[in-house]
């Protein structure tokens, strides 16, 4: 089963996002992600067992304190374009449960869109969304769960939470 560890972001930050994002050029070469799927993902396992990856971020997460966050700017990795997410203990929070463990650093996001990575013109298309989308802002909130989620191709199912604070 793939799995990865998540924070969802609270309705009134999607309505923020939204807004944003239905503000932004009009762009052809861009698939964009539902809104039912935005979420900051903290780790990925791969094909992992279930009930041992909650008993270890249920270990890992004991004591756990709530995370502030808040949207901030945007951005692109090649083939994805991403709104950014600030908050000083969240870099931490996802270490701590395994974000860096493939070696990668960590880049907490919501996933926008995505294109065919030698796509050009959807390459195009994104760099004009990252400069519409620079001064982003969105409303600070307090992360207060992690999801553990299963991932079968498009579709999410949470197996399990875990409360922080």
């Amino acid at each position: 089963m793939r799995l990865f560890s998540a924070l969802w972001p609270p309705q009134r930050v999607v309505t923020a996002l939204r807004a944003a994002v239905r503000a932004g050029p009009p762009e052809a070469g861009l698939r964009w992600s539902p809104e039912h799927q935005w979420h900051i993902t903290l780790g990925f396992y791969g094909e992992d067992d279930p009930g041992a990856r909650a008993a270890s971020l249920r270990a890992r997460l004991r004591g756990a304190a709530a995370v502030p966050l808040r949207l901030a700017g945007a951005g692109m990795f090649p083939g994805v374009l991403w709104a950014g997410v600030a908050g000083d203990e969240l870099h931490d929070l996802a270490v701590s449960i395994g974000a860096e463990d493939a070696g990668r650093p960590y880049h907490p996001h919501l996933t926008l869109a995505r294109w065919q990575r030698t796509d050009r013109a959807g390459t195009a298309a994104a760099v004009r969304w990252v400069a519409a989308l620079a001064e982003l802002s969105g409303p600070a909130w307090t992360a207060d769960r992690v999801a553990l989620v299963r991932s079968d191709g498009g579709k999410y199912t949470v197996v399990e939470q875990f409360h922080l604070g």
